[in-house]
């Protein structure tokens, strides 16, 4: 009797948490490596959040709580939904999650049938792809082009529906190229979507707070109203809070799906941490300004890697409006070969080669289903990025 299940095949270990912990494996063995490829902030938690959390020990909120999350912290998000983006959500509306990611695993598993398609805009994040394969639903990509700034046009959305189509999930700011919609842009693709009743809608929003020279992110709700009755509007405090290791992520939605979420999770992982929700109480309700101090520096480290970036030979990188990641074409470099003898046949041999002749983490476009590209994430040390660039400069330069 077979002992893995066939669903296993269906999907893959994650490719930036790959490579990743091949660049912890090098530098544990003692080469010299940059790490870029982990979508993590460099920045530390906010004081006032630890404090909470700590307070929150002494006072003894240790216990279980609710499946959904605490009062206080469902409240918490529905207070920041409607001061941020004017969604009234009720406590009842909201869910949370360990992290955003289970936050699509809920709303997948508990909603697509067998043979359902879900539209997802490429570059996307390694995970989409797989959830939805778990789910034992179908992706469907759509391909969002560099010279329109990673985006994805209405006129595609609308030829990618069919009558299987049962969700349309958008990143925005995305994971991996920093793409954001305005508000105008979005009102095209959601003009699509009225038209179209059955279609629900996720929207992932954690970078939402991570956008710069003025740009603001716009979401699917506060652009169309109307569709709220199938929209689920995820977020979450590990991205602009930098919580990551504190596993927060919310959702608001109907709260029809809001029950079927909390049926499914209260079987698979019940509440996340009561400490860590207590946390995010503060980080919701507190002073907002480690956002700005964050924001300040992504845009001075994007600037820098933007710049030289593009001064490497055989690369090009289009400057993004938010997250902290930029995701530049190498397929000048393809069919090259590196100092060290090492053909470039694809992104991924680009990376792997990198990393092995210069010591620089990254993740190839493969990963995000956009070949011909790699992600660098610049949440890291100026000085870091600084050195990392260089070293991609002389990796490019050694190429013949």
């Amino acid at each position: 009797m077979k002992l893995i299940a066939d669903r296993l095949d269906r999907i893959s270990p994650s490719l930036t948490i790959a490579m990743t912990s091949k660049a912890r494996a090098l530098k544990a063995s003692g080469k010299d490596v940059i790490g870029l490829a982990a979508g993590e902030p460099d920045f530390d938690t906010p004081q006032n959040v630890k404090d909470a959390a700590i307070a929150a020990i002494q006072r003894g909120e240790t216990r279980y709580t609710d499946v959904a999350g605490t009062p206080e912290l469902r409240k918490a998000v529905a207070a920041r939904f409607r001061q941020d983006h004017g969604i009234d959500y009720k406590p009842e509306e909201i869910l949370i999650a360990t992290g955003g990611k289970q936050v699509i695993f809920d709303a997948f598993l508990a909603t697509i049938q067998a043979g359902d398609e879900v539209i997802i805009p490429t570059p996307c994040w390694v995970s989409y792809p797989d959830i939805v394969q778990l789910a034992e639903g179908t992706p469907v990509f759509v391909r969002g082009d560099e010279n329109h700034g990673f985006k994805l046009r209405a006129e595609q959305l609308e030829a990618a529906i069919t009558p299987k189509t049962k969700w349309f999930l958008l990143n925005n700011p995305s994971n991996p190229t920093g793409a954001a919609y305005s508000a105008a842009e979005l009102k095209a693709l959601t003009d699509v979507l009225m038209r179209h009743p059955d279609i629900w809608i996720f929207t992932d929003d954690i970078y939402n707070k991570l956008a710069y020279d003025g740009f603001r992110p716009a979401t699917v709700l506060e652009v169309e109203p109307r569709l709220r009755d199938r929209t689920v509007t995820m977020n979450g405090c590990s991205k602009a809070y930098a919580m990551t290791g504190w596993r927060i992520g919310y959702a608001g939605a109907p709260a029809h799906l809001i029950k079927q979420m909390d049926k499914l999770q209260s079987q698979s992982t019940s509440n996340t941490s009561s400490i860590s929700q207590a946390a995010a109480v503060e980080a919701l309700n507190g002073p907002q300004e480690s956002i700005e101090v964050m924001k300040v520096a992504y845009k001075r480290r994007r600037d820098m890697v933007v710049e030289m970036l593009n001064a490497a030979p055989g690369l090009r990188c289009h400057k993004p409006e938010g997250a902290f990641y930029v995701f530049p074409s190498m397929q000048a470099c393809i069919g090259k070969t590196s100092k060290g003898g090492r053909k470039i046949s694809n992104d991924e041999a680009f990376c792997l080669a990198l990393l092995e002749e210069e010591g620089v983490a990254c993740v190839h476009g493969e990963a995000f289903m956009y070949p011909g590209y790699f992600r660098i994430s610049y949440a890291t040390s100026d000085e870091q990025l600084k050195d990392a660039c260089t070293r991609i400069q002389r990796f490019c330069q050694g190429l013949h």
